[in-house]
């Protein structure tokens, strides 16, 4: 019988796309702070030697130990070189030996053996932690892009109280990715267009994809792709010009937004009812004041009008086809209704 529990190994390629969250504290700075220890250890065992001077012998016969001797016994002893030039001769010079300057020596060795076995090792981790988060991962989001637009995308993800680690970049800019990297997500390089790039990601297993690059004819491509991988994953696609929405949609877009045209409508409002525009960016930001958001209809509601409830609905979700609140098909509520609805929004910094 087959061993289920055993997972396969992590393809190279996979180990070299994909990179999960670094930890928060960076490789220069940890590799500054094991430096400190290992001199700190140098130096202790120094200061140590020349207090107890009177306990060493030089053995060449040069006088007494002098501190640049017991930096150098130090130096030899902790890197267990050892020449033997200057030892110990008296017992309580042996004692410290025993007693401080071994536990040093150790520290010293474990300092610098551990630096290399985890640079050494560090492509094992990574290759452990991609198998795991793989074999886990499952209804993630994958954002295609991370400009303006994926990055706003991302921040209203969070803001709604996704995990982090549910979030899937992918990108060929590394600037981009460290980025991502640095809040916490999940980063692939390469390009979307590619269906080996996008099984990586885990589109297969994702609950929608987000493709927010910067050009138009490369968002079809990637929709054409992402939805030829995994037809049932929900893909919300941004374009510059409204003449390539059909494209979209026919490539298998769920839902398309023009980026250009709307942000255009929104500067037009702005100019007679600015108003208009800080109520609407207000909903749109999930951190604070009011945003919209979407819930099933509850069993005492079923049967009643959306326009009647103490939530402001904006929507009827039926199925697949969204109605607006006044529409007639929605005067009474059913089950399985899910509704839009406006709500506070909750800061980032209370319970």
């Amino acid at each position: 019988m087959r061993d289920r529990t055993r997972r396969p190994p992590v393809d190279p390629q996979v180990i070299g796309a994909l990179r999960m969250p670094d930890n928060p504290e960076r490789p220069l700075v940890a590799l500054l702070k094991r430096v400190a220890v290992a001199f700190g250890a140098l130096l202790a065992a120094a200061l140590i030697v020349w207090i107890g001077r009177d306990g060493y012998v030089d053995n060449n016969g040069e006088g007494p130990i002098s501190f640049n001797d017991a930096l150098y016994y130090a130096t030899v002893s902790l890197s267990t070189t050892g020449y033997g030039d200057i030892v110990p001769y008296t017992p309580l010079a042996r004692l410290l030996t025993t007693v401080v300057i071994t536990p040093l020596r150790l520290l010293f060795l474990i300092v610098l053996v551990g630096t290399t076995v985890e640079l050494l090792t560090e492509r094992s981790r990574q290759s452990f932690r991609i198998q795991r988060w793989r074999s886990r991962v499952r209804d993630h989001t994958v954002v295609i892009g991370y400009g303006t637009k994926g990055r706003a995308a991302v921040e209203t993800l969070l803001g709604d109280g996704t995990e982090p680690e549910r979030i899937v970049v992918v990108d060929t800019d590394r600037a981009q990715l460290d980025a991502a990297s640095a809040l916490g997500l999940v980063t692939v390089t390469g390009n979307a267009t590619r269906s080996s790039v996008l099984r990586i990601a885990g589109v297969h297993q994702a609950s929608a994809v987000i493709v927010a690059t910067n050009r138009d004819d490369t968002a079809v491509l990637v929709t054409l792709t992402a939805k030829e991988l995994s037809p049932k994953t929900r893909i919300v696609v941004a374009v510059r010009e409204s003449e390539n929405v059909h494209l979209l949609r026919q490539s298998g877009a769920d839902s398309v937004i023009v980026s250009a045209e709307t942000a255009g409508r929104l500067l037009g409002v702005a100019t007679r009812t600015p108003s208009v525009v800080e109520v609407v960016e207000d909903l749109l930001t999930p951190d604070a004041g009011f945003a919209i958001s979407e819930r099933e209809v509850e069993a005492s509601e079923v049967g009643g009008s959306p326009r009647h409830l103490a939530d402001i609905v904006l929507g009827v979700v039926r199925g697949e086809q969204l109605y607006r609140v006044d529409a007639s098909k929605v005067d009474a509520l059913e089950r399985g209704d899910r509704l839009l609805y406006v709500r506070k929004a909750t800061p980032p910094d209370e319970d």
